[in-house]
């Protein structure tokens, strides 16, 4: 690869973070903006009208507003360029910051449960909630509805898994607003104690969601490699091209939403050591231009063809013995 080349590469890699970070601040601002709204509207309405669901739904938007800033923080440090100390960059930023945000689920549905068991231990302190609480929840539950929708299109867009992480979390806040409003038409309906059944099927659910993205999270910072398909991708981009006639050891591990490969490609062995060394420049630009692809590291491994080897391991004709 020319200086030219390497320092182009360089620069569409660089654009392309910028405009990651640049498309992930944008939506998670508008996320602050719903959830503070929401939060601060549900939490004061939840306490006038006596819903502990409401409530709960409430700190659970509240979560939201920290997890939107724990995602400005890590699209603001995952977009730096690679430097001595990071040579790889500093996307695992991403991998992160979607380890907390499931932290952040986890102890907030724990402590969600908890609060609702107490409740149901002591059905008689269950008050009787205020018809505005239903509003309440209903408009929680199209805003959030909303706000996953829009933060997931740009997720995907950008292929970004940390955003993917904020919008689910976005929609379980829309589901948690669908289960509290059934909690609240139940105590309106005369069954009281639905409305902090509906807080324990918020809980559980904010758990479960929490467990799932700290879970995936901890393996991709423990270097997990990339599933069959996007690896088989990689593997066939290798093997068309020119020059390459074989691929082995094709090996990947996470770097926030890219990949970091490397790989053995076998190229003929009489060729010279520049142009095998062509021919792998080539299978990495092709690698990185069509897969998510960080760096691939090649070591390349020389091939002769089977008939070759078979007619040089044959035994030389015996010459005749002077008469």
């Amino acid at each position: 690869m020319t200086p030219t080349e390497f320092e182009d590469e360089n620069e569409n890699s660089s654009h392309f973070a910028l405009e990651r970070a640049a498309a992930a601040s944008r939506s998670t601002w508008v996320s602050v903006a719903v959830n503070l709204c929401l939060s601060i509207a549900q939490i004061c309405i939840g306490i006038y009208a006596k819903s502990q669901g409401l409530v709960a739904d409430g700190i659970h938007s509240l979560t939201d507003l920290v997890a939107d800033f724990v995602v400005l923080f890590a699209s603001h440090h995952s977009k730096k360029d690679a430097d001595e100390n990071h040579p790889y960059g500093h996307q695992r930023f991403e991998n992160a910051a979607s380890f907390i945000l499931g932290l952040l689920l986890l102890v907030v549905g724990a402590g969600m449960v908890w609060s609702a068991i107490l409740k149901l231990e002591s059905p008689e302190s269950i008050a009787e909630v205020h018809s505005i609480a239903l509003w309440m929840a209903g408009l929680a539950l199209l805003a959030k509805e909303c706000l996953f929708r829009y933060m997931l299109a740009i997720a995907k867009r950008i292929k970004s898994s940390m955003l993917i992480a904020n919008a689910w979390h976005a929609r379980s806040d829309a589901a948690s607003s669908f289960v509290v409003g059934v909690g609240i038409i139940g105590n309106l309906a005369g069954y009281p104690i639905l409305d902090p059944i509906a807080a324990l099927i918020v809980g559980l659910m904010i758990l479960k969601m929490g467990w799932g993205f700290a879970w995936d999270a901890l393996h991709d910072l423990m270097d997990r490699a990339v599933d069959e398909i996007e690896l088989s991708a990689i593997r066939e981009t290798l093997l068309t091209t020119p020059g390459i006639s074989g691929v082995h050891d094709l090996r990947t591990r996470k770097m926030g939403d890219m990949i970091i490969a490397d790989v053995h490609i076998e190229v003929e062995a009489s060729l010279t050591v520049e142009a095998g060394h062509t021919i792998a420049v080539d299978a990495r630009r092709r690698v990185l231009e069509r897969h998510r692809v960080l760096n691939l590291m090649t070591h390349i491994d020389p091939w002769r063809r089977p008939d070759l080897d078979h007619a040089s391991a044959s035994p030389s004709a015996t010459p005749e013995k002077a008469g």
